[in-house]
């Protein structure tokens, strides 16, 4: 049994340990919300600083982002729009990973978040020194890793991609005859190993969220609303993803429910997307897809525990203390910026929409 086989399955009692003990959001009234909110817009004004939060964050955060000058994408994107605004200090609200990515591509700037425990199991998934390990047996592969992972997993690969680059940049590489290394996502991996005719070597990690999603349920759903459209991240299992009209990253899932005629849309994906989908949709009923039900019990139940401890009482207590500051370190920086330009750069030249990854 290889090691893809292996460690995710030790790393898997850790991961649920985080889970379970995630700290869970502070209860606030409708009138402590607006303090909070009155309190954060003036210290972005006084920092000189720009909120940056992902789509699966909760609506409030989103809500105060797009209020405030700032951006609601994935992380990619979010992490390219930092590098272009002039705000010294960027404040993202989102996993660990986003932050390093948007220090990667802003080393200049400070970059904060309202917590450093919000963490991402792709990326606990996948360690450096077990997926180093990995990538060693196989020294005449091409490691490719999606963006979802740590600076130092970043570093050791040869390519970075999203997942609405990835089956484009998977085919350059087949074209040009090489072996490939997929890390971390095995769902999102035989994806394209699907779509492809690509055999990658698959780690084996998961993403607690679409990991969870249930195909009775799903099918059980789908009867319920005959005329739905099912929309589906490729985080998803092979199982859901069978069941999808469509298939595509966070953005191009916005883009493929404001294009369907269906009005009711059934979505495979954290529902923190759905703050973004109603604005976009506002007419279309949005249904989330079953993570539980008679066939099991869920820990995500379509939402990241992690994303949810991004809160409107910590990031204000970070912008006030300028705390939780993300640090990377330089050496490993420049070695993770290598691939990550590489996929920009071929992401440009072929007019490839380069945000989306997660």
């Amino acid at each position: 049994m290889s090691l893809a086989e292996t460690i995710p399955k030790k790393l898997q009692s850790r991961i649920d340990h985080i889970i379970d003990n995630v700290t869970p959001n502070p209860w606030l009234t409708e009138v402590q919300k607006q303090d909070y909110v009155a309190k954060i817009k003036v210290l972005l004004e006084q920092k000189n600083a720009v909120l940056i939060a992902h789509y699966y964050v909760d609506d409030e955060l989103q809500a105060l982002a797009e209020q405030t000058g700032g951006y609601v994408s994935d992380s990619l994107d979010m992490a390219n729009f930092g590098a272009r605004h002039q705000a010294n200090t960027l404040v993202v609200c989102g996993v660990r990973f986003m932050g390093e990515t948007a220090k990667i591509l802003s080393p200049e700037k400070t970059v904060i978040m309202p917590t450093l425990e919000a963490e991402c199991s792709l990326d606990l998934g996948c360690p450096i020194d077990e997926f180093s390990q990995f990538c060693d047996q196989y020294p005449d592969h091409q490691v490719v890793v999606y963006a979802n992972t740590s600076v130092e997993v970043k570093a050791r690969a040869d390519w970075i991609v999203t997942s609405s680059n990835a089956i484009q940049i998977i085919q350059h590489l087949m074209a040009q005859g090489k072996k490939i290394i997929w890390g971390p996502d095995r769902h999102l991996g035989q994806y394209i190993n699907n779509k492809t005719g690509a055999d990658m070597i698959l780690w084996q990690g998961h993403c607690i969220v679409h990991d969870e999603f249930k195909l009775h349920e799903l099918e059980v759903l789908m009867e319920k609303y005959p005329d739905a459209e099912v929309l589906v991240h490729p985080e998803s299992p092979e199982s859901i993803i069978a069941k999808a009209d469509f298939v595509g990253s966070t953005k191009q899932i916005i883009a493929a429910g404001k294009a369907s005629k269906a009005d009711t849309l059934i979505i495979a994906t954290d529902y923190g997307l759905f703050y973004k989908m109603s604005q976009v949709v506002p007419n279309k009923r949005l249904i989330p897809a079953p993570t539980g039900g008679k066939s099991a019990t869920c820990k995500s139940c379509a939402h990241c525990p992690w994303m949810g401890m991004n809160t409107l009482v910590n990031l204000y207590e970070t912008l006030r203390d300028m705390q939780n500051i993300v640090e990377v370190d330089e050496q490993t920086r420049l070695k993770a910026l290598i691939p990550l330009n590489r996929m920009l750069d071929f992401s440009y030249q072929q007019g490839i929409l380069t945000a989306g990854d997660a």
